[in-house]
């Protein structure tokens, strides 16, 4: 007997709608197979719960940066109460930019490259931006303002190397061990500041070993020093509500597949902290807490950007702009394309000899697009999520998925007062979370050679014990070529004679297959019969038993895992 929904698909997938977006039954000769309307909308609001967390985390770990305040004392204004109200204001500003820009590049990744990815602002990126390029409360390298410049910049850059199709080669043609590394670097960073003082305050500081345990009352830190616990560590309550609600539960209900269960977690540890009587309130009977709640109890606003909207400074005569310019692109080039591939993959898009996806280079250029507007609207890169792997298991396979995951962003930047009222030992168990599938990816390097061991070792344990991602991939790629280049010179030159015993245990390193030109350029020089455009075997789709379970998704297909780790 044939449904309403059964209706609806067949109706939508006989219009302009279906031929569009290639819907089961429209007609199209490279339609996909399986993609039905309703299904499309049921797996973008899967994406969406899976996503939606990014809204209050890339807040909370940006306004740390301190935005476009102005501090004017040494001790980076921690205890400055017009300092800090301008960054609550900050930090409202980046909730209604936040959902924006994801609104912005998810539903034009869906219309015009016709893939079910979402994009928002990536972890590990925002953690760059703020910890190691501007610092906290500006104490970094460049300003807040030249940040979003060179970001703004580098989006450009982006598109010009997607046009030409030097982006996707580019990270194809890295050693598959480093760019799990730097996943797996991101995760322990990531990790790092949801246990740190900008999430649970499970570690502090410590004037003898650098770190320790944190977690004290704020009338226990050592004087002068915030963070610092002097006495009672791990006697906060704020601590354990975040650990056992927004970290222990969360886990279980990940264990038990219950869609955004990192959602979930988020909201009830926020919800508990919102009463301004208990002893865990995100709202104290002061200054501060008073301007929060006032806030809070919009509700329903809107909220425009006035600190952080179109406040770039193109001091491009900066060389310290550069150097963080060129590693926002080396970073985020490992960060989208990784991730694109791996759901093209996941989803049977991708061409299985050249490893290209359908319309890959307007995915491309749509996300460096969205690059550039975001630092319009004051945020760090944006990148595709590999949350979007579970809407891709609930039968997403066209972007209709993406536009849904878009309308689903713009209807939450109405609700800012909610968002902004998230505190941050609510999103710490979830930095804690992703950092922890992040890490996974250490078991598909190559410990087997040492060669491959060490400099994928260098950078997992650099990055986050210098903050800076920067350091930890310069470090992996130089010890990388010196400790596989002097071994090939070596061979060469004794003629096979010197080589290291192990030597056939290296992962191969091989120039990617496929053309470096990408197909349009093909298209115009009139070799049509070699482009890309031409139709190709795709993969066959390879499904999870679990819809809900994005460990299980990593587990059952390692080539999701060795070809990009988690990016959030």
């Amino acid at each position: 007997m044939v449904s309403f929904a059964d209706r609806v698909n067949a109706w939508v997938a006989a219009s302009f709608v279906g031929t569009w977006f290639k819907l089961e039954g429209c007609g199209h000769p490279k339609e996909r197979i399986g993609s039905r309307f309703l299904t499309e909308i049921r797996a973008g609001l899967t994406t969406w719960a899976a996503m939606a967390y990014i809204i209050s985390v890339n807040a909370s770990i940006l306004k740390d940066t301190g935005g476009t305040c102005v501090c004017t004392t040494d001790d980076q204004c921690v205890s400055d109460d017009v300092y800090l109200a301008c960054v609550s204001d900050v930090q409202r500003d980046l909730i209604t930019t936040t959902a924006a820009v994801s609104a912005l590049a998810s539903f034009l990744m869906g219309l015009l490259a016709n893939l079910p990815v979402g994009l928002a602002p990536g972890l590990g990126l925002n953690a760059y931006f703020t910890y190691s390029v501007v610092g906290f409360h500006g104490s970094g390298t460049i300003t807040y303002r030249e940040a979003l410049a060179a970001v703004f910049m580098e989006g450009w850059i982006f598109f010009f190397l997607s046009l030409l199709g030097l982006r996707q080669w580019l990270a194809r043609v890295m050693p598959q061990s480093l760019v799990l590394a730097v996943g797996a670097g991101i995760g322990l960073f990531i990790a790092f500041v949801g246990l740190s003082s900008g999430g649970l305050f499970v570690v502090g500081g410590d004037t003898t070993n650098l770190v320790g345990l944190g977690g004290c009352p704020a009338g226990d830190y050592q004087d002068g020093l915030p963070y610092y616990c002097a006495s009672h560590v791990l006697q906060n309550p704020t601590m354990w509500l975040g650990i056992f609600i927004g970290g222990i539960l969360t886990v279980l209900m990940m264990m038990y597949r219950i869609k955004g269960a990192i959602l979930i977690g988020i909201f009830l540890v926020s919800i508990i902290s919102w009463p301004r009587d208990s002893a865990v309130t995100y709202f104290p009977h002061n200054s501060s807490g008073d301007d929060l709640f006032d806030f809070f109890k919009k509700v329903v606003t809107f909220r425009p950007l006035e600190k952080i909207g179109n406040a770039l400074d193109y001091n491009y005569g900066n060389g310290r702009v550069w150097y963080a310019l060129i590693t926002f692109l080396y970073v985020d080039i490992l960060d989208t394309t990784g991730t694109l591939y791996s759901m093209a993959k996941f989803a049977g898009l991708r061409d299985p000899v050249t490893l290209d996806f359908e319309n890959s280079t307007i995915a491309y250029c749509v996300d460096a697009f969205s690059i550039s507007m975001g630092a319009l609207m004051g945020t760090s890169p944006v990148t595709a999520f590999i949350e979007s792997a579970t809407g891709i298991s609930e039968g997403g396979k066209t972007g209709i998925t993406a536009i849904t995951i878009g309308f689903a962003f713009f209807i939450s930047i109405f609700f800012a007062p909610i968002f902004a009222s998230i505190p941050p030992w609510a999103t710490g168990g979830a930095l804690v979370i992703v950092g922890s599938l992040m890490i996974r990816n250490v078991r598909e390097i190559n410990w087997d050679y040492i060669g491959d061991a060490v400099p994928a070792f260098l950078t997992i344990i650099i990055i986050p014990l210098t903050y800076n991602i920067a350091y930890g991939v310069i470090a992996g790629v130089i010890s990388y070529i010196l400790l596989n280049g002097i071994p090939w010179l070596l061979r060469k030159i004794s003629q096979d004679r010197i080589v290291p015993p192990t030597y056939d245990l290296a992962e191969p390193w091989v120039i990617p297959p496929g053309s470096i030109i990408p197909g349009w350029i093909q298209y115009l020089m009139g070799r049509k019969n070699d482009a890309v455009l031409q139709d190709v075997a795709l993969e066959p789709r390879e499904r999870s038993q679990s819809p809900d379970d994005m460990s299980r998704i990593k587990s059952n297909d390692p080539d999701i895992v060795l070809e990009k780790p988690l990016s959030t």
